[in-house]
């Protein structure tokens, strides 16, 4: 197959545009769509902003700064994405509308293009059979935020030929990544482990088994995590772990990826975390403080 020189990426947000500026920074020239101009100015400033933090650091020259922003071309025209050698989708967690997506870049691309999902929770194959390339598509799963997270996992499903698998394998780790190796069940490797863990913690909070901030320090401490579960939930997203809990329990039917109620209230009340102020903790103050939910 031919070697991968252009990457298209479909979806600019925090995701898609973390994807984009790993891309462009390994030296692919990189095309970014968003369905309108505001999305796609919001992440290109995104990708602006934490270029100008590693040269800030350190981790980063200017010069390849400048050359990184300067591989980077930003479209609402998914037509735009036709010639790209492979795109990895980064849109939101939903298969109809990933699907839809799929179809119409499947009549566009040039038989070699690799087809890649950033799904979390999605399988890849319910993606791959929208399209007349399943043997040529792949899961790509980054980790958020994806300049700074080491890991993708490649996920191969059923129809995955060794070639395709391989080729996107290799690509990962040209963008300085760790890749492993994953099979196409719901969530792979690291979300089949970790939403049964932000379940529990949600349900031992229900239950009264301790306090947010004490569920939080005794994970940390006891097991040297970074943050603590609750933490997590609110810089992932409560409704993003919602929305893959529901998947993960359609899939496999067991309780261990049942959303807890406290969740599914919660963002109904649109407490989805850091991203609308307030979820387990309240980020209109600093230090952030413990929210009062009731329990």
């Amino acid at each position: 197959m031919a070697e991968i020189t252009k990457v298209g990426v479909l979806g600019c947000g925090l995701m898609g545009s973390g994807i984009a500026q790993v891309a462009a920074a390994a030296g692919f020239t990189t095309v970014a769509r968003e369905v309108a101009q505001a999305p796609l100015d919001k992440g290109k400033a995104g990708i602006t902003k934490s270029l100008a933090k590693f040269v800030e650091k350190g981790k980063l020259t200017a010069a390849d700064r400048d050359a990184t922003l300067g591989r980077l071309s930003f479209v609402t025209d998914i037509a735009a994405l036709a010639d790209c050698d492979i795109i990895i989708e980064a849109v939101t967690e939903d298969l109809q509308l990933k699907n839809e997506l799929w179809k119409e870049l499947d009549g566009r691309c040039p038989e070699p293009t690799l087809f890649a999902s950033n799904t979390s929770s999605l399988t890849i194959a319910a993606m791959a059979a929208a399209t007349k390339r399943s043997d040529r598509f792949v899961g790509l799963h980054f980790f958020n935020p994806v300049p700074l997270m080491p890991l993708v996992e490649v996920v191969r499903t059923v129809t995955t030929s060794p070639a395709a698998f391989d080729r996107a394998f290799g690509f990962a780790q040209k963008l300085g990544k760790t890749a492993v190796a994953a099979k196409d069940n719901s969530g792979f490797i690291v979300n089949l482990l970790l939403v049964p863990y932000l379940l529990d913690a949600i349900r031992a909070l229900e239950t009264g088994v301790a306090s947010v901030e004490d569920i939080d320090n005794a994970m940390k401490l006891g097991c040297g995590y970074p943050m603590g579960p609750l933490t997590l939930l609110d810089f992932v997203g409560n409704d993003t772990t919602l929305k893959i809990a529901e998947i993960m329990f359609d899939e496999y039917r067991e309780k261990r990826y049942a959303p807890p109620p406290l969740l599914k209230r919660m963002v109904m009340a649109g407490m989805y975390g850091r991203k609308s102020g307030k979820g387990f903790y309240d980020y209109s103050a600093t230090p952030p403080t413990v929210s009062d939910l009731g329990v």
